[in-house]
């Protein structure tokens, strides 16, 4: 598991892989000021799941953030998350907030905020935030629609529900370097101003202000 930085442990952001980690990582610094806390990668949604009553009854610990894909059913995977916290005896709301839910501390328990990916309004995963990221003008990003669209059902090795990381994955092999979606921020590839990224730093710095 990556964890960084080092002298937060007891404010930590639990996510679900190594492309999380390191594109939340990129936007958190490109931001001013950067909100502090640690990312722990729990190694896929199963894990960070089942790691959810041992992260939030650390001792000490003060503020715990989670952020999962909603995948292809968002009601499930916010009752998935909304029930492990019941049973730890947090108060979460019936449904997500679109702004991003922040659950109060208490005198026994962290504060705790929860981000479905995209938008914790819609269906789908990291790769549907980032593309959200790409410049309106880009002019591969079409190519790549259209490359990905082109490819015959029978040819396809990727879900239906996948089609938007493949359009993603395909872009990103253009740049002049491919790289990860992290590093494509760091290159300015990717736009960290836009609305849904505000509104996701936003809740960061709410969540660990």
């Amino acid at each position: 598991m990556n964890h960084y930085p080092s002298d937060t442990s007891n404010r930590v952001l639990l996510v679900e892989g190594d492309d999380d980690l390191h594109v939340i990582s990129h936007i958190r610094y490109r931001s001013e000021p950067a909100p502090e806390f640690q990312i722990i990668d729990k190694e896929g949604v199963s894990q960070l799941l089942d790691s959810i009553w041992l992260e939030v009854r650390q001792p000490g610990r003060q503020v715990v953030g989670i952020v999962v894909d909603a995948d292809i059913n968002l009601r499930a995977r916010w009752n998935a998350v909304r029930d492990r916290l019941v049973d730890e005896g947090f108060n979460p709301p019936t449904q997500p907030d679109p702004e991003g839910t922040i659950i109060p501390e208490t005198e026994d328990l962290p504060r705790v905020g929860i981000w479905l990916m995209p938008d914790n309004q819609s269906t789908g995963e990291l790769e549907d935030f980032v593309a959200r990221m790409i410049h309106g003008d880009d002019p591969v990003w079409p190519l790549a629609e259209v490359y990905i669209e082109g490819i015959p059902l029978a040819d396809r090795k990727f879900a239906e529900n996948k089609t938007q990381r493949a359009k993603v994955h395909a872009w990103l092999a253009a740049r002049e370097d491919p790289r990860q979606m992290g590093q494509a921020i760091r290159a300015r590839d990717l736009e960290v101003d836009g609305e849904l990224c505000d509104k996701f730093v936003s809740w960061l710095r709410r969540l660990f202000g």
